[in-house]
């Protein structure tokens, strides 16, 4: 590339104020997006600055600089060259990732984002801040704000019949990274997870060492005897409402699972991910309560409030809390202590308690939409699970394909994920997994139209 191209190309950056850095940036650009070719050789500073009308000081601080980034080589008698650099970066002023959008998602675990207490959260947030010293604004405590640890110590007390300490909480980024200090708390080994259950979660586990290996649910909850054949010392259940089949997890079994882990030493860990929508009872208390020695207990406000927000908690046993802290605090010296106090001040306040009421009676009108329009179009489909949550499972008749239902409905603007996506085996029946919260009760039945329609 000749001269005369490079000012060409780096001739608009300089007009208007701070032109050397506006040309750095512009060769910088120009190098990351291939418009300048690895080996390509510079112009000298002293012609480049001549050419763009800069002194040659700037130039030479220029080079310096990108050299230094790693962007440009400089050696003596050869002159300046572009580097080799991994791919191109694309332009990130512009977005290329697109997203399948759909006239009906169904998709399961999002709560109704429209249905956020915005208000509530503003005036939570401006209360927490003034409250706020100035030392509180430094480096947080990196097992949690304490006042938000002491809010959920009570709250957990109060709805999940679960006594606890503030001292054996950590607040985590959300439940994703409660499991991922428990896993890389733990050594490496296989642990046992329910068939079917999220997929996205076992991916998880096994990116930080432990290897997940299936065990099959039933009406009744995980196979705890399955369990107890098999060689895993750690389990992974979603107790209370399991996902996604949408079934608690049987007194019977519920006991069976406890003495497994006191008898064998093992360890539950507790996903109590949406216990707070329960619609026809009171949830089932967390397990942990009877045994917490042996489980570690791990919820968050992302089926409550929003995922957006990361909050979550882990409250392992006694013996690894302070392993779990030092994962913690090595991982990122603790999450935001801002949204953790207002977070706080919400349920200290009432306003959590009082988000939960409405969202209960929403997602119960709109569950109940929805099954009411299931047994008018498709009756022959069998609904699953207990009054609970914000996803629905049903279940098919016998030799329907479900993946390829998924795709048809796909083709109709629907968004309805096979039940066998969900597998770690061979299913044991074929279903869809439906996501009610986030649509109102018009909207469900005419997606129930559309998918009766595309059947």
């Amino acid at each position: 590339m000749d001269v005369e191209t490079i000012r060409e190309l780096l001739l608009p950056a300089t007009t208007g104020g701070r032109r050397g850095r506006a040309v750095e940036a512009a060769l910088r650009d120009a190098i990351r997006t291939g418009r300048l070719t690895v080996g390509t050789r510079l112009p000298s500073s002293r012609d480049l600055a001549r050419q763009l009308g800069l002194a040659r000081g700037t130039v030479t601080a220029l080079y310096e600089q990108l050299t230094a980034e790693g962007y440009l080589l400089s050696k003596h008698g050869s002159g300046t060259r572009v580097a080799p650099i991994d791919d191109p970066a694309p332009d990130r002023r512009i977005s290329t990732a697109k997203s399948p959008t759909w006239e009906f998602d169904l998709r399961p675990g999002l709560p109704a984002l429209s249905a956020f207490p915005r208000a509530e959260w503003l005036a939570a947030e401006r209360e927490s801040l003034n409250a706020t010293p100035d030392l509180g604004l430094g480096y947080p405590d990196p097992t949690g704000h304490p006042a938000l640890r002491a809010e959920l110590a009570a709250y957990l007390g109060r709805v999940r019949a679960l006594p606890t300490s503030p001292d054996d909480i950590v607040v985590t980024s959300g439940a994703a990274e409660a499991l991922s200090l428990m896993a890389d708390t733990l050594p490496e080994q296989t642990i046992a997870v329910e068939d079917p259950s999220h997929h996205g979660q076992a991916a998880l586990l096994r990116d930080h060492g432990l290897a997940p290996a299936g065990i099959p649910v039933d009406d009744k909850g995980i196979d705890v005897e399955k369990l107890s054949t098999s060689d895993c010392s750690i389990v992974l259940v979603t107790a209370a409402h399991q996902f996604p089949l949408g079934v608690a997890l049987h007194p019977e079994r519920r006991r069976m699972l406890l003495s497994w882990a006191v008898e064998t030493g093992g360890l539950i860990v507790e996903d109590d991910y949406d216990a707070e929508h329960r619609y026809d009872r009171p949830a089932l208390g967390a397990m942990r309560a009877l045994a917490p020695d042996h489980v570690a207990y791990i919820g968050s406000v992302s089926k409550v409030l929003a995922p957006a927000l990361r909050i979550g908690w882990l409250i392992p046993p006694p013996r690894l809390r302070e392993a779990v802290a030092r994962v913690k605090e090595m991982h990122d010296l603790g999450c935001p202590p801002l949204p953790q106090a207002a977070l706080a001040h919400l349920i200290a306040t009432g306003g959590y308690d009082r988000h939960l009421r409405r969202t209960r009676r929403l997602y119960r009108a709109r569950r109940d939409a929805l099954i009411e329009a299931l047994a008018e179009r498709l009756p022959q489909w069998q609904p699953v699970g207990i009054a609970a949550g914000l996803h629905l499972v049903v279940r098919l008749p016998d030799g329907t394909d479900d993946l390829q239902l998924q795709e048809n409905l796909a083709a109709a603007s629907v968004y309805a994920p096979a039940l066998s996506t969900y597998s770690h085996a061979a299913p044991r029946y074929p279903g869809l997994v439906l996501g009610y919260a986030a649509l109102p009760p018009d909207r469900l039945r005419a997606a129930v139209e559309r998918i009766a329609s595309a059947c």
